[in-house]
């Protein structure tokens, strides 16, 4: 299975770098009860961006209540060495990867070392960088994140000039390749970033900072329908 598989139309992607990690199980599977499918998971090695956040261990023991629904776990390396990741992620549970840009020198060859792991693969970008430039690197992967926040930090709010940067990358890319949009994003905005091109969109602290779990997953989805 993979990116095709996985996505309906448009998914609304929790990202558990936000969530109560007193609650993980918890909240993930209400979540899944609510229907989500995808699940972001970050990873940051405290160089590429100033946190270390979640690893292995984390993964390993959320991912059998994540497969066992058929949904599937997204990793997203904020780090400077993807490759030294992606064995230790795809044996805790990884389904896919998404490294930067900005890490590496030969985005397609590191892309292919992914996939010889079976993991699916995305190539980030940071608001720094310039989508012409990205673009021609992404060849051949399953998706190209827009980051819509400075990467790192969990809370911070949408960069709108996102949007003519999603727009673009739906412009120049290939039909079949998927744009993630990461950072800022809630039910005041998601559907602006869905209709500049976006079919992924992470969402952290609007579904995770909420009381209501249930209520603030479905609003988004709704806001989508």
């Amino acid at each position: 299975m993979g990116w095709d598989e996985w996505i309906r139309t448009v998914e609304v992607e929790p990202s558990l770098y936000a969530a109560d990690f007193t609650r993980l199980g918890e909240q993930i599977e209400t979540l899944l009860r609510c229907g989500a499918r995808v699940f972001h998971f970050d990873v940051g090695d405290g160089h590429f961006v100033d946190p270390i956040t979640m690893g292995p261990i984390v993964l390993q023991a959320i991912s059998p209540i994540v497969h066992r629904e058929n949904a599937v776990l997204d990793c997203h390396l904020m780090v400077d060495d993807p490759e030294h990741h992606f064995a230790m992620l795809r044996e805790a549970g990884a389904d896919s990867v998404t490294f930067h840009f900005e890490a590496v020198n030969d985005p397609p060859a590191l892309a292919a070392k992914a996939r010889e792991h079976e993991l699916e693969v995305g190539l980030a970008i940071t608001p720094e960088t310039k989508v012409e430039d990205a673009v021609p690197a992404a060849d051949g992967f399953d998706l190209v994140l827009c980051m819509s926040i400075h990467p790192g930090y969990s809370g911070q709010e949408f960069m709108e000039d996102a949007i003519p940067r999603i727009e673009y990358l739906r412009e120049a890319l290939p039909d079949e390749m998927h744009i993630q949009v990461d950072g800022g994003i809630n039910a005041d905005n998601i559907r602006r970033v869905n209709e500049a091109g976006a079919d992924l969109m992470v969402c952290g602290a609007s579904i995770f900072g909420m009381e209501d779990l249930p209520r603030a997953y479905r609003r988004l989805v709704q806001v989508l329908a």
